[in-house]
C-alpha cells in the first residue's frame, strides 16, 4: 500500500532540457587554473568566463543574447597580473562585478552600456576596472557580495583571512581571522551570517559583524574539498563533501546543531566535487559534479532533501552557473537555467522546465523573486542593520513591464491549480446518484434517437388497434340536411378550419395520448348538438400532438449538441494522440539508445500519450 501514495510536489516533473551547438557559446578560451572555483558567473544579463589569456589575469563578458560561434578577438577585462581565480556579480546591478586573483587583488568592474563582443576594430579594446580593493597578502581565492546589503562584498585569501569590504569607499572595516584555507563561503538572506568550508574539514557559522564563529562543527570527513550554501531565507544549511572512502556525500544542518539532520547522505562514488545551488523560488538545491555532467536536484521540504531527479549528460562540466530567479524564461515554464563549460571550449545553456500546456502565467510554480532593491546601504550593514530584500511579482516579467514590488508573503489572486487536478473537478463537486451507470456510447444514443423518432412518426397506413376506438370515429357525423346543409368546416372560425387536421393523417399519435375529448358511443343527436362538441375534441387533439411534436424535436435538438460536442472531444483527443504518437516515434528513431535527458523527454511524451488514451 505505501507504494500507491506519492507525494505532492509541483516540481516533480521538472526536467532540463540542454540546447544545440550553434545557440551554446562557442570559441572559447576557458581557464585551465586548477583553483576550485565554478569558472564562470551568470547573471539575467551577462555571463563572466575566467579567461586562458597570457601577460597577466583577464575573464571575458559575453552578452546572453550573443550566442553562436563568438569572433576569434574579444573584448576582455584585463587588470590583474595573474590568473583570475574566481568572479561574482553585484546582486543589485547587472553590469557591476567583482573578480578575485592569485596576485592577491580584488578589482570591481563595470560593463560599459550596450556592450558587445561584435566590433569593427582590428584588436578591441579591453575594459579596465573601476575601483582596485587592495589588503591581502597571498592570492583571493573567492569573492562574493552581500545578498540583502547593496555594494558589501566578502573576499577569502590564501593568508587565511576573510575581508568584508565597502566597495564604495574601498575599503575593508571588518577582517575575519580564519583557521584554514576557506574551501567555499555562503550568505544567508538577510546578510548577517556566513557559513565556510575549510581544508581543516570543518564547518563554520560567522556572525560577521561580532568578527566570530558562533557555530563549528565536524563537517565531511574525506580529505577532497568540501562545498557549503545556505538555504536562501530557511535557517538551514547543505553541504557536500566526501566520506572516509571517497563516497560524495550530501547533508543538511541546523545552525546550532553539531549533527547534520538526518546524517549524512551518500550520492555517488565519483570524484569530482559537487557544486550546489540554491533556488529560493522552488525550495529546490541543485547539485552538479565537477567532471562529470550529471546535474540532481532536490525539494527542500520537512526537514528533508526529497530527491526529485537527475539531469545526465555525456559532456563533463568543470564550472557551472545558474542565473537569479528575476532571468529565467517565464513564457516557457523555466524555474531555473544553469550555464555549463564543454570541454574547456564552449558553454552549454540548460534549461530546467516544468511541462505543462497553459499558455498562461503560472503563479503557482512562480512566487515572488528578488529584485533590484537592497534591503539596506552598506553603511547601514556596518551600523547593524539588517532586513530581506525586496520582492517583485514574476507576472510582470511574464508581461513585460515594469516589476512591481510585493510583500515577502504576496500569494497571486490568480493562482492556478495543480496539473494534476482533473479538469472537470467541480463536476465531481455534485455527489453522483448511488446506481450511476455508465455514460452511454455514441451507437447507443443514435439507437435511443432512431427509436424515439419511430415512435412518434406518422403512419399513413395505420389502423386501429382491435378493441381500440378512435375520438374521430366515436362522434359519428350526422346526416346534412337538404334544407340547410351545414359542414364542419363552416360552422368553425376560421382560425381553427385551417388548423383541423384530418383523422387519417392524426390517427396513430392521438391513439397514444390520451385525448381529453375521448367520449363513450352514444346515440347520434342533432347536428345542430353534436357539430361544435366536434369541433372542439378536433382542436384539443390538434393541442396535444403539436405539445407532443414540440417534446420531440426539443429531445432530437439535444441529443444532437450531445453527440455533436461527444465528437468534437473524440476529434481533438484523436488529433492529440497521434500528435504524440507521431512525435515519440520520429524521437525514437532520431535519438536511437540517446543520452538520458532526451530519454526522459520521451519518457514523458510517453506518459502523456498513455494519459491521453486513457
Amino acid at each position: 500500500m505505501a507504494g500507491r501514495f506519492v507525494r505532492a510536489s509541483k516540481y516533480r516533473h521538472v526536467f532540463g532540457k540542454p540546447t544545440r551547438k550553434e545557440f551554446c557559446y562557442d570559441n572559447l578560451r576557458i581557464s585551465h587554473n586548477a583553483w576550485d572555483t565554478n569558472l564562470i558567473k551568470a547573471n539575467p544579463e551577462y555571463l563572466a568566463v575566467n579567461w586562458e589569456s597570457s601577460g597577466g589575469g583577464a575573464f571575458a563578458v559575453i552578452p546572453l543574447n550573443e550566442r553562436g560561434k563568438l569572433p576569434d578577438q574579444i573584448p576582455l577585462f584585463r587588470g590583474h597580473t595573474a590568473a583570475v581565480l574566481d568572479t561574482d556579480w553585484n546582486p543589485f546591478n547587472d553590469r557591476l562585478i567583482a573578480s578575485a586573483s592569485d596576485d592577491g587583488k580584488v578589482f570591481i568592474w563595470e560593463v560599459p552600456e550596450n556592450f558587445t563582443l561584435y566590433t569593427d576594430a582590428e584588436e578591441p579594446a579591453d575594459v579596465s576596472p573601476v575601483s582596485k580593493l587592495s589588503g591581502h597578502t597571498r592570492k583571493v581565492g573567492h569573492v562574493l557580495f552581500n545578498p540583502a546589503a547593496e555594494n558589501i562584498l566578502a573576499s577569502t585569501s590564501g593568508d587565511l583571512t576573510v575581508k568584508f569590504w565597502d566597495v564604495e569607499t574601498g575599503q575593508a572595516p571588518i577582517t575575519l581571522k580564519h583557521p584554514d584555507i576557506v574551501q567555499s563561503l555562503s550568505w544567508s538572506a538577510n546578510g548577517t551570517m556566513l557559513v565556510t568550508t575549510s581544508r581543516d574539514k570543518k564547518l563554520r557559522v560567522w556572525d560577521v559583524r561580532q568578527q566570530n564563529a558562533v557555530h563549528e562543527y565536524q563537517g565531511h570527513e574525506g580529505a577532497k574539498n568540501s562545498r557549503a550554501v545556505w538555504l536562501g531565507e530557511h535557517n538551514r544549511i547543505a553541504t557536500t563533501g566526501f566520506s572516509r572512502m571517497s563516497d560524495r556525500q550530501v547533508a543538511l544542518w541546523e545552525p546550532g546543531r553539531k549533527d547534520p539532520i538526518g546524517g549524512f547522505t551518500s550520492l555517488d562514488s565519483i570524484s569530482g566535487v559537487c557544486m550546489p545551488f540554491w533556488d529560493d523560488g522552488s525550495n529546490c538545491l541543485y547539485l552538479a559534479g565537477k567532471g562529470d555532467g550529471n546535474i540532481r536536484y532536490f525539494e527542500y521540504e520537512n526537514d528533508k532533501l526529497e530527491f526529485l531527479a537527475e539531469y545526465k549528460s555525456g559532456d563533463p562540466q568543470r564550472g557551472i552557473a545558474f542565473v537569479p530567479r528575476r532571468g529565467v524564461n517565464v513564457h516557457e515554464n523555466e524555474i531555473m537555467r544553469a550555464y555549463k563549460t564543454v570541454n574547456d571550449q564552449y558553454i552549454e545553456p540548460i534549461s530546467f522546465t516544468v511541462p505543462r500546456r497553459a499558455e498562461t502565467f503560472q503563479s503557482d510554480i512562480y512566487p515572488p523573486a528578488t529584485g533590484l532593491k537592497p534591503a539596506v546601504s552598506a553603511k547601514e550593514w556596518f551600523d547593524g542593520k539588517d532586513g530581506i530584500p525586496a520582492k517583485i511579482d514574476m507576472e510582470n516579467i511574464y508581461e513585460g513591464t515594469a516589476p512591481r514590488e510585493v510583500p515577502a508573503d504576496y500569494k497571486h489572486p490568480t493562482a492556478v491549480s495543480s496539473p494534476a487536478q482533473p479538469p472537470v473537478a467541480k463536476r465531481e463537486s455534485t455527489p453522483p446518484p448511488a446506481d450511476r451507470s455508465p455514460p452511454p456510447s455514441v451507437s447507443d444514443q443514435k439507437a435511443s434517437m432512431s427509436a424515439a423518432a419511430n415512435k412518434f412518426q406518422d403512419k399513413e397506413d395505420a389502423e386501429p388497434s382491435e378493441g381500440e376506438s378512435s375520438p374521430f370515429e366515436e362522434v359519428s357525423r350526422p346526416a346534412p340536411r337538404a334544407a340547410a346543409p351545414i359542414s364542419l368546416r363552416t360552422s368553425l372560425p376560421p382560425a381553427a378550419a385551417d388548423k383541423t387536421p384530418s383523422p387519417k393523417t392524426y390517427q396513430t399519435p392521438v391513439q397514444k395520448l390520451a385525448s381529453p375529448v375521448r367520449t363513450t358511443t352514444a346515440a347520434p343527436a342533432p347536428a345542430s348538438a353534436t357539430q361544435f362538441p366536434a369541433a372542439a375534441a378536433a382542436s384539443s387533439a390538434v393541442g396535444s400532438v403539436e405539445a407532443s411534436l414540440a417534446q420531440i424535436t426539443e429531445l432530437l435538438e439535444q441529443q444532437s449538441r450531445i453527440i455533436g460536442a461527444q465528437s468534437d472531444k473524440i476529434q481533438a483527443q484523436s488529433q492529440i494522440i497521434s500528435h504524440l504518437a507521431t512525435e515519440v516515434e520520429t524521437l525514437k528513431k532520431r535519438v536511437g539508445p540517446g543520452p538520458q535527458d532526451q530519454s526522459e523527454r520521451i519518457r514523458q511524451l510517453e506518459l502523456e500519450l498513455e494519459a491521453a488514451r486513457s
